[in-house]
């Protein structure tokens, strides 16, 4: 299992935001989650939002950190990506 995280440059709520995602499949991911207490509330149609104060302790779980491009790379190339305004298939 690999699960990826971008760094915490995106912002929102006054908060800084990484995106936690899988190449395999979401039932990886919210398995992933689901270890470290992630809320399925955090979930964004292909990922999860996870807040800078949580970055460090995701990674120590074990997710490989990547740029936000590599993310995107990812969930493309697994079939995973879902642009917003595109219904979930």
């Amino acid at each position: 299992m690999t699960i990826y995280i971008d760094p915490p440059t995106w912002p929102g709520h006054g908060r800084m935001w990484s995106h936690l995602v899988s190449d395999v499949s979401y039932d990886e991911l919210h398995a992933f989650a689901d270890e470290l207490g992630v809320p399925r509330r955090a979930f964004e149609r292909d990922h999860y939002d996870i807040p800078s104060d949580r970055y460090a302790d995701v990674v120590r779980a074990g997710a490989v950190e990547v740029s936000s491009r590599e993310v995107v790379r990812l969930l493309t190339e697994a079939g995973l990506r879902r642009p917003k305004g595109r219904a979930a298939g």
